[in-house]
């Protein structure tokens, strides 16, 4: 039996490196690379994610309250965020501060001169920008009868806003946050190219290694699709979970 199964690994070894157009053997033989790119990968994503949609919420009422001061100066962040690359922002981070001696005799160097944090910290303003959007957008959209009809029941500005208006404008901005996990997973990518390993990173390792072209280009590809395959899934979960209310009911 032994045997059997070595002359079987064998066989499809030799196959996978002489006739299969991509090295699939190779690629399993290093699955411990792209695990830690995977949880590099999700580690960041998902960390910048809650963050930065903590940071959100805040930014995005006072954003749709129109409130003084805080609004333009939330709109410039806003602006200057959305505007420019996600990469560009995480050079600027990673290589720019460094340069300021300040920077480098505070107490924040031990961070700020890790790759790790310095693209965690760009990641979270980057999606904090987006989401701060996508939320303003939700919260002026809500039908102006739920919040007279909070009125009237005698709630105070924050009651409404903690009780009624927050509640709606999440279920309102479900699918198009599940938009912005996407791109925020798509655009993690940008880690790889400050030293991270994480799963193009790990990737652009192999083929290095090995001198390949594409064998590491294209397991990264299919863990990704893997990922947002899971992501809209669980999303479509939670939105039928949410706006159960809104599905018709049988008489």
């Amino acid at each position: 039996m032994a045997e059997h199964s070595g002359g079987f690994l064998k066989s499809l070894e030799d196959f996978s490196t002489n006739v299969s157009p991509i090295d699939f053997v190779l690629i399993a033989q290093h699955y411990d690379l792209f695990l830690q790119g995977v949880v590099n990968t999700i580690a960041l994503v998902v960390l910048s994610l809650v963050i930065g949609g903590v940071l959100s919420v805040p930014l995005a009422v006072a954003r749709a309250y129109r409130t003084p001061v805080a609004n333009q100066i939330i709109w410039a962040y806003v602006y200057v965020f959305r505007g420019t690359p996600l990469l560009v922002q995480t050079y600027l981070i990673y290589y720019g501060l460094g340069q300021f001696e300040i920077i480098r005799d505070s107490a924040l160097w031990p961070f700020l001169r890790e790759a790790w944090w310095c693209a965690l910290i760009a990641f979270v303003l980057n999606t904090a920008a987006y989401t701060t959007e996508i939320f303003r957008g939700a919260i002026e959209a809500i039908p102006w009868g739920e919040i007279e009809a909070a009125k009237a029941c005698g709630m105070s500005p924050w009651t409404r806003v903690r009780r009624v208006i927050l509640p709606s404008a999440f279920r309102r901005a479900l699918p198009m946050y599940s938009n912005e996990v996407i791109f925020m997973l798509h655009g993690s990518v940008v880690a790889s190219t400050v030293t991270i390993v994480d799963i193009l990173g790990a990737g652009r390792t192999l083929n290095a290694k090995y001198y390949l072209a594409y064998e590491g280009f294209i397991a990264a590809a299919v863990i990704y699709m893997i990922l947002v395959f899971l992501i809209s899934r669980g999303f479509k979960t939670w939105e039928k979970r949410w706006h159960a209310h809104l599905r018709p009911r049988e008489i």
